[in-house]
């Protein structure tokens, strides 16, 4: 079996039983002189830890990397906007407080790897369906300012029944400030005067998040 490509490995026994390395390097397609892809897709995951640093990874991170020219690094963002869209559509179909790892894939996929705090809300249906996915305000690396009337004037745009909040901390660390936790109360307030229900806030960080329900802080 160790003989075996990844593509023969994934049509003799399924996706499932391929390692990340594996899935990589059929997506990768080719190695480069001196390497196979096997041997540079294990180096990616070497280098960044894991799958998911690898697609939320910036541009620049790639520069020195032998093997990973501008066709692959195109090919890397392409399954990571796949990726998104997949959980985009997901969410437009399914209740997402059923199924709580949807929505927390989908906003580490957008918030991750940003480098400016990003404060955005997805906007419910009555069976918590996502309506619309927005960004509303963007800050600096350490700070967004956010205005609860401005979310609630967008959730009745949409004809929101329910509101889940996000924002990252660029840091990578995503413990929830006290200002953070501040302005989530003050955004319950204001979505409870119109008979809006906030059902969580997230803070994303590289690798981690923090869930405000969860935590029972909501």
């Amino acid at each position: 079996m160790d003989s075996i490509t990844p593509r023969e490995k994934l049509r003799s026994t399924g996706a499932e039983m391929l390692s990340d390395a594996e899935l990589l390097a059929i997506f990768l397609r080719t190695g480069t002189v001196g390497m196979n892809v096997m041997t540079l897709a294990q180096q990616l995951l070497q280098r960044f830890g894991s799958l998911y640093h690898i697609m939320s990874a910036a541009p620049e991170a790639f520069k020195e990397i032998k093997g990973i020219g501008e066709a692959k690094l195109a090919q890397l963002h392409a399954i990571a906007e796949l990726a998104r869209r997949f959980f985009a559509s997901q969410m437009a179909q399914e209740d997402v407080m059923a199924n709580p790892q949807i929505t927390r894939h989908y906003l580490q996929s957008v918030l991750a790897h940003q480098e400016r705090e990003i404060f955005m809300a997805l906007f419910l249906d009555n069976q918590h369906r996502v309506l619309q996915a927005q960004k509303i305000f963007m800050g600096s690396i350490n700070s967004v300012e956010v205005h609860p009337r401005e979310i609630v004037r967008e959730a009745l745009k949409v004809n929101a029944a329910a509101v889940i909040l996000a924002h990252n901390h660029p840091s990578g660390m995503a413990e929830p400030s006290r200002a953070d936790r501040h302005i989530t109360h003050k955004v319950s307030a204001a979505c409870t005067l119109l008979n809006i229900r906030l059902l969580d806030h997230l803070v994303i960080g590289r690798g981690e998040y923090v869930s405000f329900a969860e935590r029972g802080w909501l």
